[in-house]
C-alpha cells in the first residue's frame, strides 16, 4: 500500500514537473531524476536519494512563473521543501534538502574552480541566496550534522542538469520514498 503523501508526490511531479527548471534544458522532473539517481548511482543511503529526489520540490510547491530567479525573485523553494518535508520525513531526509543552497554558498567558499563549474542559472540565484559563505558562516554551516550529506546532494544537484541524461522513472523510487517516511 502506497502512503498518501508518495501518492502525492507523485501528482506533484506529474501534474508541475513538466516545467522547466530554472533556465536549465531539463525539466523539474527531470533534473529530480537525475539528483536521485546520481544518488543511488553513488550507493548513497535511501534518505540522501528521496532528499536528493525532492529537494527541489519547493519549486512545484509554490505559484511564481518558472522564470523567477532570473527575473532575480528568490523563490525561497528551500524553505518551502523543508516545510512540506518535515511534516512526512525523517530529518535525514529534510536536513539535506533544507540545507542544499547553503551547500552552493560554502562550496563556493571553500573549493577553488566551484563557483565556475556553476551554470549561469545557478550562478544568478546564488547572489539572492546569500552569496558566497564568509568565515563565520562556513564555520556555523560546518556544525550542522547534516551538512556532508547537503554537499554530497549539492554536488548531484549541480550534475542533475543534463537533457541526455536516462534515469530510472518516478514509481522506481516509491521504495526509497516509503522507506523514508515518518512512523
Amino acid at each position: 500500500m502506497v502512503h498518501a503523501v508518495t501518492k502525492q508526490i507523485i501528482q506533484l511531479f506529474e501534474t508541475k514537473g513538466g516545467s522547466m527548471y530554472g533556465g536549465e534544458a531539463v525539466t523539474q522532473l527531470e533534473h529530480a531524476l537525475q539528483a536521485a539517481y546520481l544518488a543511488k548511482l553513488g550507493k548513497a543511503k535511501h534518505s540522501l536519494i528521496v532528499a536528493s529526489l525532492l529537494h527541489d520540490i519547493g519549486h512545484l510547491l509554490h505559484d511564481l512563473p518558472e522564470m523567477a530567479s532570473e527575473n532575480g525573485i528568490d523563490d525561497v523553494h528551500e524553505e518551502l521543501a523543508a516545510s512540506f518535508l518535515t511534516t512526512y520525513f525523517i530529518d535525514d531526509v529534510v536536513e539535506p534538502a533544507k540545507l542544499h543552497v547553503q551547500a552552493k554558498r560554502y562550496l563556493c567558499a571553500t573549493e577553488q574552480d566551484y563557483y565556475e563549474s556553476l551554470s549561469q542559472p545557478s550562478k544568478t540565484s546564488l547572489e539572492f541566496q546569500g552569496g558566497i559563505m564568509n568565515e563565520l558562516e562556513i564555520e556555523n554551516f560546518k556544525t550542522n550534522p547534516f551538512y556532508l550529506d547537503a554537499i554530497a546532494l549539492r554536488k548531484w544537484d549541480d550534475l542533475a542538469k543534463d537533457p541526455n541524461f536516462v534515469t530510472p522513472h518516478l514509481v522506481d523510487f516509491i521504495p526509497s520514498i516509503e522507506l523514508t517516511l515518518k512512523k
